[in-house]
């Protein structure tokens, strides 16, 4: 502490004259001794109050928490895209001039809706032509009948030769087989007739018309439109590698339990939700429908598949969501609330509570983020009480406190940004005790109210 300057020093004060000996003697004295008594004073400040709290206050009240392993609900976050339980392309199956569009674009439709109509002048002509020629196929057919039951008793009989009767038997066999020629281009002209009339194969909602009224459709260029079946709905995503090869190892070891058993086409049985463009969780739930067997080598993951319902329409294929695969457990582990948790610069710590109502700062490591709490993988053991609150009270090691149980609140759950439900693995930072710097908090003792006076007079 640097020294205190006064204005009624001895050697400053007008009042200190040889004419004034013992005035001056006096004034000397409480020079002197005004300095030492304040010297005296802050040095009793500085030197701290009691082990309870500052100036022989008493322990200060702390919020804890007694840690005992649970199983605790993990998930797993994706980004995925909406994509429609069935999308079909629309195609004109004859070439020709596009004469109508008979549906509304974006209007549901059930199959079998006409939705364009082609020129069909030119397959009506064909039609009328294949009828024609099979009517003149049917004429020779008969015409070969008659002959050969004509012919068939004289060749018993022996009065033609035998040659002769296997010629009309021949002609007959051929003009039955030009007939039935005939009759399968008279069906094929009535097909490509009908196909002027394009339909919707399934039930769901259009798309807009690739083609306008009057435009040439040909076989190379025949897309007319799209329908999609929007309920259900696929929501398509990719688990990473190294999530994938975690959980193995979990479940191998015991520490994780997932639901259900693995089916036939490789999925799990998660329950899905997802989380829209604005933050929303979407009301319903989903079930995991497939998952690949082979990674994906365009981003380096396993592709899944989910299946939302949709009964309101809410979902449109291609929108981008936040997959959240729930069910899993971790279990037997131990987890504390956020606020718990302070960055220092020797890494994750918190402050336990000893028996005798002690603080003592603890080390820890965390393994991911579940419903608003950390992992804790290392640090802690079953009985431990951690302080949640009062940090701004107590900080210092070995301070006596008095511990309360804590009880969560709306303003002391989750930290912004990491909702519950979030998934481990990617949760927020740490944050600092109640808004403190979060290594002052750790590792520096918080200045108390009697020596910020004293170093406010330096």
């Amino acid at each position: 502490m640097r020294a205190y300057q006064y204005p009624f020093s001895a050697s400053a004060s007008p009042l200190i004259t040889s004419g004034n000996t013992k005035s001056g003697l006096a004034l000397r004295a409480l020079a002197v001794s005004v300095p030492l008594l304040l010297l005296a004073a802050c040095g009793k400040h500085d030197g701290g109050g009691a082990p309870g709290g500052p100036g022989g206050m008493p322990p200060p009240e702390v919020s804890v928490v007694t840690v005992q392993p649970r199983n605790l609900a993990l998930g797993f976050e994706y980004v995925g895209q909406t994509a429609g339980f069935k999308e079909t392309e629309v195609r004109a199956r004859v070439s020709g001039i596009l004469e109508n569009r008979l549906y509304e674009e974006g209007a549901k439709v059930k199959a079998g809706t006409v939705l364009f109509q082609i020129d069909p002048g030119t397959y009506q002509t064909q039609l009328a032509s294949a009828e024609a020629n099979a009517g003149v196929n049917e004429a020779k057919l008969n015409q070969a009948k008659r002959e050969l039951a004509r012919l068939t008793p004289l060749a018993a009989d022996k009065a033609i030769s035998q040659k002769e009767f296997d010629d009309a038997k021949s002609l007959a066999e051929s003009a039955e087989a030009a007939y039935k020629q005939s009759r399968a281009q008279v069906n094929e002209a009535k097909l490509n007739l009908g196909y002027t009339k394009v339909i919707a194969p399934i039930d769901g909602i259009t798309s807009i018309a690739s083609k306008s009224n009057g435009s040439l459709v040909t076989a190379s260029d025949s897309l007319l439109t799209t329908i999609v079946q929007t309920d259900p709905m696929y929501v398509n995503f990719s688990v990473t590698e190294a999530d994938y090869l975690k959980l193995i190892k979990e479940v191998n070891a015991g520490k994780v339990s997932v639901p259900g058993k693995r089916s036939t086409n490789g999925s799990l049985n998660f329950e899905v939700k997802i989380k829209l463009a604005d933050g929303s969780i979407y009301p319903v739930a989903g079930k995991m429908n497939f998952a690949s067997e082979r990674i994906n080598p365009a981003n380096g993951g396993f592709d899944a598949r989910a299946q939302i319902p949709n009964p309101d329409g809410v979902l449109r294929p291609g929108q981008f969501v936040r997959v959240m695969l729930a069910g899993a457990n971790l279990n037997n582990s131990i987890a504390v609330p956020q606020r718990a948790v302070i960055d220092a610069p020797i890494g994750k710590i918190v402050f336990t509570v000893s028996p005798d109502n002690k603080l003592a700062p603890r080390p820890v490591e965390l393994d991911g983020w579940t419903n608003g709490e950390w992992v804790v993988s290392k640090g802690l053991k079953a009985g431990d009480r951690v302080l949640v609150e009062g940090f701004i009270k107590a900080h210092e090691p070995g301070m006596t406190v008095k511990p309360v149980p804590f009880v969560a609140t709306a303003a002391s759950g989750p930290a912004a940004g990491a909702p519950e439900g979030a998934p481990a693995g990617a949760p927020p930072a740490a944050a600092p005790a109640e808004g403190a710097p979060a290594a002052s908090a750790a590792s520096t003792p918080k200045t108390s109210p009697d020596a910020k006076s004293a170093k406010a007079a330096q």
